[in-house]
């Protein structure tokens, strides 16, 4: 999939990027482009946009990429609902896996029997060994929307519609990742722990990958203005 221009239509005002960060300006990890001018758009508007790359077989694959805690499970979930399309969260594939090494567990268990028009009913390598019930299922559908880091890395970007870059501010990502494991029964220390041994996989990762490359559409994930049912966008690739 290659990132084209897109027209954002519908959009209700726009602001530079750094007018969207919390503070002033966005602190970036080292590498990444900050975006260009984002405007606001309604969810609406953002999904049709999305929908208009629907292949001429009719399926839409979305993957939505960014940092840990910038926001992608929360622009995954309001843009599926809009779509009426399944999830699926990286995160359950890599479980007791690998941080970043789960490109053919995806592959395998997920992308291709929904590339068949299959039912997908997977229990990656991590819930078997350890015993965690249940499995990631997808219905047949001719939509689906893969949220997590490296979901848009160089191996799985060419089976895509469509990329998405969720952009955050450096510090505010790592406040929300650590109150969230903090919130899953870590101890503020452990959480803190937690978040610098997993920084250890993804900044060099997403590093070398570079996948706001391929976005077509970059989302704000930590703007300091926030309206319900709208969201920041500007256009990729960064």
């Amino acid at each position: 999939m290659a990132a084209s221009w897109v027209p954002l239509r519908g959009a209700v005002s726009a602001r530079p990027s750094g007018a969207c960060g919390t503070i002033g300006s966005m602190r970036l990890h080292p590498g990444e482009p900050e975006a260009g001018t984002f405007v606001l758009m309604t969810d609406a508007a953002i999904s049709d946009t999305i929908a208009d790359f629907t292949g001429r077989d009719d399926r839409l694959l979305v993957l939505i990429d960014g940092r840990s805690g910038s926001g992608k499970t929360t622009t995954a979930t309001w843009l599926a609902q809009r779509l009426d399309a399944p999830v699926v969260h990286t995160d359950d594939v890599a479980w007791h896996l690998h941080p970043t090494e789960w490109v053919s567990a995806l592959l395998g268990g997920v992308l291709d029997p929904w590339i068949r028009h299959e039912e997908v009913a997977y229990r990656p390598p991590g819930w078997v060994e350890r015993g965690r019930e249940g499995a990631i299922t997808v219905p047949v559908s001719d939509r689906l929307v893969i949220e997590g880091v490296g979901a848009a890395r160089s191996a799985l970007a060419p089976l895509a519609n469509v990329v998405l870059w969720v952009q955050s501010d450096e510090d505010i990502a790592k406040e929300r990742g650590i109150a969230r494991d903090i919130e899953l029964g870590r101890t503020p220390a452990e959480a803190a722990d937690f978040w610098e041994e997993w920084m250890g996989f993804e900044q060099p990762f997403l590093a070398l990958e570079r996948p706001w490359e391929r976005a077509a559409l970059v989302v704000n994930g930590t703007p300091d203005t926030r309206v319900p049912a709208h969201s920041w966008i500007a256009r990729g690739p960064l």
